[in-house]
């Protein structure tokens, strides 16, 4: 049976009280990963996949979620401005689809607009090069994505 796919605040449902979550920004040629502690406070980069085949993507993404010990997953889910749901957003839900096919663990659809410009001007700010940010624009944007799930979830615990 396939793993639900679902939005972030219905997906926790389906995740233990403790346990890494694995965040995910989904590009057209990579995949940015982040990992959270198993307390979900932190969100961490872990790499950057450059994408080959989904069979591919999605082996290294189990891998990385069984050597993390991972409770689940949270997809960065592109939404419009004006709230709709574009191409890149239909490719999302299709890969969680995909995904969830291969694996238990549920996938929380997380929206994340404006994450990878947010990151751009940060990075820019920081004053890092062109060549730099593009090598680690994704990674970070996972960090962002996982980071924002992990405070959404924090609050409605009645934490911070």
């Amino acid at each position: 049976m396939p793993a639900p796919v679902l939005p972030l605040i219905e997906a926790v449902a389906h995740w233990p009280v403790r346990g890494a979550l694995i965040g995910l920004d989904l590009g057209t040629k990579t995949i940015g990963v982040a990992v959270s502690d198993p307390d979900r406070r932190l969100a961490t980069g872990v790499e950057t996949i450059q994408r080959k085949t989904f069979k591919a993507d999605a082996a290294r993404l189990l891998a990385i979620a069984s050597e993390r010990n991972a409770a689940g997953f949270v997809l960065g889910l592109p939404i419009n401005m004006d709230g709709s749901e574009g191409p890149r957003a239909q490719s999302t839900r299709a890969f969680a689809r995909n995904l969830s096919n291969l694996t238990t663990l549920a996938i929380g659809l997380w929206d994340e607009r404006l994450s990878t410009s947010a990151v751009e001007r940060e990075l820019i700010g920081m004053d890092v090069s062109r060549a730099k940010r593009a090598e680690v624009i994704d990674e970070h944007a996972a960090i962002f994505i996982l980071q924002g799930a992990l405070d959404r979830l924090a609050r409605l615990r009645g934490e911070r």
